[in-house]
């Protein structure tokens, strides 16, 4: 079941990260035909029992663990299969937790995953841990990347009406990430996947890389995508220029049928941001490839979602991982999906 949410005083993101907190249960048995997707957790937010303001809180010690999803039989590609609220998760129906576990540290994480490379992905705003979960292992299930996936949970309020706190919250969270992403780059290459406010976060991080001269841990990063970034473009210049070459290959995935960004360049006066851009000509200076999925929209969860939840978006990426992986996007700099004749 796909979810819309409203965001009453300020604008609308993450609805399908958002989940009633009922919804996370151990599975007593994974039923035949389940698929078990396991997603590593770092988290700047204290670890405890799911509720509804879950992540709230601020911590000041990184939190380690892992937890294993099983995905049911019949997941539908680009679904979370949600229980509605009041009923029981079912594991033949739903996504449930099958096992978890919480780490004693960072070593400790890097040792379940084991050496080599790995993905994190950064989430967006107004983001449960629960969602966030969920969404890696949806991602996992339908993506099938050969890699491990590490969900950075930067401590985002898990409320519609928090998008200041979590735009505060994802600056309080830039050394977190950047002292995660150097302990993970003496294991192997590390491909980010961001969405949204956590486009912001990922480029203030790498930015904070560059300027302490850390270029060790900035040549591990094998590749870079911000998804739906909710980021002026100024701003982004400006961390590019700082930041010096970026990482290769580095794509922004951009639609302007995205009503979750179109209402944040209102509330900037217009300016519209970066994961709004129709064309290249923005940041062609940049080695960036602009990657357009307007016409892929299909009007769900405000279409701020649509590379990792429109099916046919899906599909045509799924070599994606791939393709970062050997360093041959196989785009040009700009691609306009859904359509012929636009590659350039």
């Amino acid at each position: 079941m796909k979810r819309r949410a409203f965001v009453a005083g300020a604008f609308a993101s993450s609805a399908a990260a958002c989940a009633p907190p009922q919804i996370v249960r151990l599975a007593p048995k994974v039923p035949p035909g389940a698929r078990v997707e396991r997603v590593f957790v770092a988290a700047a937010r204290d670890l405890g029992a799911v509720d509804p303001l879950f992540g709230q809180s601020r911590a000041q010690v990184r939190r380690f663990g892992w937890t294993d999803v099983s995905i049911p039989p019949a997941h539908q590609i680009g679904e979370i299969e949600w229980p509605r609220r009041g009923e029981i998760a079912d594991p033949a129906r739903h996504f449930v937790v099958a096992d978890q576990q919480v780490l004693p540290g960072m070593a400790d994480l890097n040792a379940a995953i084991g050496p080599g490379d790995r993905i994190v992905f950064v989430h967006g705003y107004n983001t449960r841990l629960p969602g966030l979960i969920y969404r890696v292992a949806q991602m996992r299930a339908d993506f099938r990347p050969d890699l491990p996936m590490v969900a950075f949970a930067w401590p985002s309020g898990g409320d519609g009406r928090a998008y200041l706190y979590d735009r505060d919250s994802a600056l309080f969270a830039r050394d977190d990430l950047e002292a995660v992403l150097r302990s993970m780059t003496g294991q192997g290459r590390v491909f980010l996947v961001a969405h949204s406010l956590g486009g912001f976060l990922t480029m203030e991080t790498l930015r904070g890389l560059a300027r302490r001269g850390d270029r060790a841990t900035l040549s591990r990063i094998g590749g870079v995508v911000l998804m739906s970034p909710d980021l002026d473009p100024d701003v982004f210049r400006r961390q590019a220029e700082a930041i010096g070459t970026l990482p290769q290959p580095f794509y922004l995935f951009v639609g302007q049928q995205d009503r979750a960004l179109r209402l944040s360049s209102f509330l900037r006066g217009r300016k519209e941001q970066l994961g709004l851009i129709d064309s290249a000509d923005q940041v062609a200076d940049l080695g960036v490839t602009v990657v357009d999925f307007t016409n892929l929209a299909d009007g769900e969860d405000f279409d701020h979602f649509v590379p990792i939840t429109a099916p046919a978006a899906i599909r045509r990426l799924r070599g994606l991982f791939d393709a970062l992986q050997t360093g041959n996007p196989g785009f040009g700099r700009f691609v306009r999906l859904g359509e012929r004749g636009t590659r350039r």
